[in-house]
């Protein structure tokens, strides 16, 4: 994978370096940052250990919502597969809602941004959704590609 951004590194004082902010990464090469947000290593893995196959699609969404919260018992997989589940949820809107791109917050935050303007905070849907189950990943995916 041919990650540009990567390479650009800034060579500082003796062996010191600093990476180029995500967000500048975002405006180089968004078609990058697509890609490795849509990783989701662990939540693929966890759909895949029940069956679910990830294909980014709403229908994948739903069958997410259907999963039995196993990872609710595991404090240290919780807030990861919480990011996951919201970067996932964010794969599927930029990929099927007309308009839809990733956005990074100055702080290094991804968001989905619409074509209205209108920023979706995936990370946090996921983890609200990975904690209580609720919203369910299809409801959030309904309501934002309705607008």
């Amino acid at each position: 994978m041919n990650m540009s951004f990567l390479d650009k590194w800034r060579k500082g004082s003796g062996a010191r370096r600093t990476a180029v902010p995500l967000a500048d990464a975002v405006r180089e090469d968004p078609g990058v940052i697509a890609e490795l947000l849509s990783e989701c290593e662990l939540l693929r893995a966890e759909a895949g250990h029940a069956g679910v196959e990830l294909d980014d699609s709403a229908a994948s969404l739903e069958a997410l919502d259907q999963l039995q919260p196993v990872w609710r018992d595991d404090p240290e997989v919780l807030p990861w597969l919480g990011n996951d589940a919201g970067l996932y949820l964010g794969t599927v809107l930029v990929r099927t809602v007309p308009g839809a791109r990733w956005r990074v917050w100055p702080d290094g935050q991804p968001v989905v941004c619409l074509a209205s303007g209108r920023e979706i905070d995936v990370v946090a849907a996921g983890h609200e959704w990975a904690d209580d189950g609720a919203p369910e990943l299809s409801q959030v995916y309904a309501e934002v590609a309705e607008n």
